[in-house]
């Protein structure tokens, strides 16, 4: 009887069904089968054709209300059907039949509400991903002399939002970055880790010593959260092959050279961005092709069965092969491999090389200068 009913469900012309439109049809469609198939082996009445009122609702789960109506219809001419073929309509299987209906028009409703909060929520996490990206520009594949890449890690599969932040600038006092990790997450985060990136990206051109930047990001974090609130956050200057390190607060960069991984501490401690850090820089004389990796505290944090993974051990293995970009595509694949998927942090990681310094070049001498600079 089901098979003899001639119906299409959508109608040609439209756009290929949704991965979970087909699943919808294809549950309601077993159920459906199911259904007639009992009620055939029974052969006394129409004592389950009521059943078939769950599949618009079990459609509704997965499809548009379009195709829950469809197959709504579906399964009233199913029910239809075998109420007309049976030896009798009674009350009971006229109730069954309108129930049917009712059901399918229920399930439709339910289906455009889902429909239409799935449709919000897909709008919201396209925000929140524009307002990510605004937050954090893509930087490199070169700033200055330096080769840099950043990479941004979300700990939610659904949204990369969160606040970490990073920056690499090229200046009149050397190429400047700053990576940074706000206490919290979510769009608060968000908020203040763009407060902090939007007057670094003014004061980094401004201020000749990095300890005046931070003084001025300290005031800027200060006015903008609560006293529970704060900032973690390390400054690097690389100015002629001289490399400078301020640190708030943040995991100490670590410097790759030579196969060997140098933990750059600060050589004394100071507190996160909003409670007045004074800091002392740190600073180091690069080699040509020394790499320096920035990363959050997700970095530190990411284990599994209470094994943390070995970032110093294994980051000149990852790290130090190919361009930058490759290296940190090697640290993201490893360190999800570790904690198999699940990580508890947002992380950020800044990777960048020093070939060396920036080559001089002799300025030109103008034609009716040649014979005065020969003589």
């Amino acid at each position: 009887m089901l098979f003899g009913v001639p119906m299409r469900i959508i109608p040609t012309g439209r756009r290929p069904l949704s991965p979970g439109s087909r699943a919808g049809i294809g549950a309601a469609l077993v159920l459906l089968a199911l259904v007639s198939a009992v009620e055939l082996a029974d052969g006394s009445g129409t004592n389950y054709v009521g059943l078939v009122a769950a599949a618009p609702f079990l459609t509704a789960a997965f499809a548009s209300w379009r195709v829950v109506l469809g197959v709504g219809a579906l399964a009233t001419v199913v029910g239809g059907a075998f109420a007309l073929t049976g030896q009798m309509v009674t009350i009971a299987t006229a109730v069954n039949v309108v129930g049917i209906g009712l059901a399918t028009g229920l399930a439709g409703a339910v289906a455009a509400i889902r429909q239409r909060q799935a449709e919000r929520i897909a709008e919201l996490s396209k925000l929140a991903s524009v307002a990510q990206q605004a937050v954090l520009r893509p930087i490199g594949p070169q700033v200055g002399t330096l080769a840099v890449a950043g990479r941004y890690i979300s700990a939610t599969a659904t949204a990369d939002i969160g606040g970490d932040l990073y920056e690499a600038v090229d200046t009149p006092y050397g190429v400047r970055m700053i990576i940074g990790d706000v206490r919290g997450k979510g769009l608060d985060a968000v908020r203040l880790a763009s407060i902090v990136l939007g007057s670094y990206r003014h004061v980094a051109y401004e201020r000749a010593d990095l300890r005046a930047i931070v003084a001025d990001l300290d005031r800027a974090v200060a006015r903008s959260v609560g006293d529970e609130d704060f900032v973690t956050a390390a400054l690097v200057e690389e100015r002629g092959g001289t490399l400078t390190i301020v640190n708030c607060g943040h995991p100490a960069p670590l410097l790759l050279r030579r196969g060997q991984v140098i933990p750059l501490e600060p050589p004394a401690p100071a507190p996160p961005l909003g409670f007045m850090p004074v800091v002392r820089p740190r600073v180091e004389r690069l080699e040509p092709g020394d790499r320096l990796l920035l990363f959050t505290d997700g970095l530190g944090e990411a284990r599994r069965e209470g094994e943390f993974f070995p970032t110093a051990d294994r980051a000149w293995r990852l790290l130090g092969h190919g361009t930058v970009g490759d290296g940190l595509a090697s640290l993201e694949t490893a360190l999800v491999e570790w904690v198999y998927g699940r990580l508890d942090d947002d992380i950020a990681l800044v990777l960048m090389e020093y070939s060396g310094p920036r080559p001089v070049t002799t300025a030109a001498v103008p034609s009716w200068e040649v014979g005065a600079a020969e003589s």
